[in-house]
């Protein structure tokens, strides 16, 4: 079975992401121009599979960090 997230760990990142919204983009902005980039130059289909790669990445990053 999948390991799952800590439910004090999960209340503490949002805690984080509610107090310090502007960290949290700041943190995030070089996806967003990523992303904003390849939709300019490729199109809205290409920016939306990047968007799903990086979610998966950041995912798979964030499980393998915790096993």
């Amino acid at each position: 079975m999948a390991k799952e997230i800590d439910r004090q760990r999960a209340q503490g990142a949002l805690a984080v992401i509610r107090q310090h919204p502007g960290m949290v983009l700041f943190a995030v902005s070089p996806a967003l121009v990523a992303l904003a980039a390849v939709w300019w130059l490729f199109g809205a289909g290409w920016a939306a599979l990047l968007f799903i790669a990086m979610a998966v990445a950041g995912g798979a990053a964030v499980l393998m960090k915790r096993g």
